[in-house]
């Protein structure tokens, strides 16, 4: 009998799963947004989706509607979330141009960063808060933690 991967192909040792309020919305947000591709999408009789995947890059991202008889809520029942994603991306002004114009909000206007990349943040009409960036220079281990003693 062939062993079976223990981590499937196209997947990563951790792969972040969302619930959404509009997961189909959500998916549309970020084809266009990020470029997602998407891989598969179960939906349920109500028309929610029980399951869905989308590819951002060279990750997967799972996701599924809220279920609040399974007590099983997203960002917007919540009030807020306390969990970011951090996506690289080629240009992260260009991207957080993008996320505003179809319909996200604000966190922090793209800057360059003391350890190396250009960060831009934005929460998604759906709750989630995404952090874009671009590495634009190599920092040491040395260096950040020497900028980082000089930051508030």
């Amino acid at each position: 009998m062939t062993k079976v991967k223990p981590v499937p192909e196209g997947y990563h040792s951790i792969q972040p799963y969302l619930y959404i309020r509009g997961a189909a919305a959500a998916i549309e947000f970020y084809k266009q947004v990020f470029g997602a591709k998407e891989r598969m999408r179960m939906p349920v009789s109500d028309g929610r989706l029980q399951h869905a995947e989308i590819e951002i890059g060279d990750s997967c991202l799972m996701l599924a509607d809220e279920y609040p008889e399974k007590q099983i809520y997203s960002p917007k029942h919540l009030g807020g979330t306390p969990v970011s994603i951090m996506l690289y991306v080629d240009d992260c002004d260009a991207t957080y141009q993008k996320a505003l114009a179809a319909g996200a909000k604000s966190l922090r206007e793209p800057q360059n960063q003391f350890y190396g990349d250009r960060l831009a943040g934005i929460e998604d009409p759906f709750g989630f808060q995404w952090w874009l960036g671009t590495h634009i220079q190599d920092v040491s281990l040395e260096e950040m933690q020497a900028a980082a003693m000089q930051t508030k």
